[in-house]
């Protein structure tokens, strides 16, 4: 089995990428304490994606894959976007990040609570680029948090089509549709080209 290693310390994430990718010997940054994580500086999903990317592969002798991802609120003007992990701070736990949006949203309405999740990973070897991927899924912020599934604002994104939270839906379900799992599927189309 083919080793793969997600740039991240993120277990959700480690754990959701594993679940779809399971051809892969998958591992995070965890397993190699002596892989630094670089700093985020980019502007954008893809920008942040592929520094983390590049920066493990310079250490890490196999295939490294990196994620940057996200909520875009319509009536925030996308924010939280590329802060969506600090966006109460930099030391704010997701519960600190889902009151400040539930306190920005206050007041707004229908329609212009749409919003969406969005992923772009990066892919690389050996210090090089071999491409970025991105996967999105559209659907609505509530007003109340409910469920207790996921991580981050899970449980305030219901997804277009469906009348449960990410956090409420099962796992299996989420990871057939959302933003990460459409993401991964082009990337996992990528891999299975390169063998």
């Amino acid at each position: 089995m083919p080793a793969l290693l997600i740039a991240t310390k993120n277990a959700h994430k480690t754990a959701e990428i594993a679940a779809i990718l399971t051809e892969w010997k998958v591992s995070d940054l965890t397993a190699h304490p002596d892989i630094p994580a670089p700093e985020e500086t980019g502007a954008t999903f893809a920008e942040n994606a592929a520094i983390k990317a590049l920066a493990a592969a310079e250490r890490f002798a196999g295939l490294v894959l990196s994620d940057d991802s996200g909520l875009e609120v319509d009536a925030l003007g996308g924010a939280p976007g590329v802060y969506s992990a600090r966006y109460a701070g930099p030391t704010a736990t997701d519960a600190d990040n889902r009151a400040r949006l539930l306190r920005e949203l206050a007041g707004v309405r229908g329609p212009a609570r749409a919003a969406r999740f969005r992923c772009v990973m990066a892919l690389a070897e050996k210090g090089t680029l071999l491409g970025t991927f991105a996967g999105a899924v559209e659907g609505i912020i509530l007003d109340e948090e409910k469920g207790a599934g996921g991580f981050g604002y899970d449980a305030l994104f219901v997804p277009e089509g469906y009348g449960e939270t990410f956090g409420q839906l099962p796992a299996a379900t989420k990871n057939q549709l959302s933003h990460r799992s459409r993401a991964l599927a082009r990337v996992a189309a990528f891999l299975a080209a390169r063998r």
